[in-house]
């Protein structure tokens, strides 16, 4: 019966997970890039490896809150936060492949893998009809 009920707001409960998740994830690039909202971290040196990845968060943050190129900066932002898990988070070359790290509530990287399974989520379903995406393709 609720799904009966909820089901019509399906579209703009979609929307609002996309726009809420590219805004959050696009502040991240903005605290990487231009230091804002923690500036006792330094913004990194280009071309390191957190510099692009500071550059894919904003960039790709937008993108996919506007609903522009959704399904390819969904795709790049997921793979981005993937790669984040593995290497920063669970990094099985150093403490081991199935030991207690490999857990996301031990090695602090749940908000990675959850962006990572999100964004593939939102590239396989695309902008949807509330975005740049939908309106331009009718």
């Amino acid at each position: 019966m609720l799904t009966k009920i909820l089901r019509p707001g399906t579209e703009a409960a979609y929307a609002f997970l996309r726009v809420v998740a590219g805004l959050m994830f696009s502040c991240h690039g903005m605290q990487k890039i231009f230091g804002v909202l923690a500036p006792e971290h330094p913004a990194p040196h280009f071309p390191t490896q957190e510099w692009w990845g500071g550059i894919i968060e904003l960039v790709c943050g937008l993108a996919i809150a506007f609903g522009l190129l959704t399904s390819w900066a969904a795709f790049l932002a997921s793979g981005t936060m993937a790669v984040a898990y593995v290497q920063f988070h669970w990094a099985p070359w150093d403490k081991g492949w199935f030991n207690g790290h490999f857990f996301p509530i031990v090695n602090k990287g749940e908000l990675a893998l959850l962006y990572s399974v999100l964004f593939l989520y939102i590239a396989c379903r695309g902008g949807g009809e509330a975005s740049i995406d939908g309106r331009r393709s009718g």
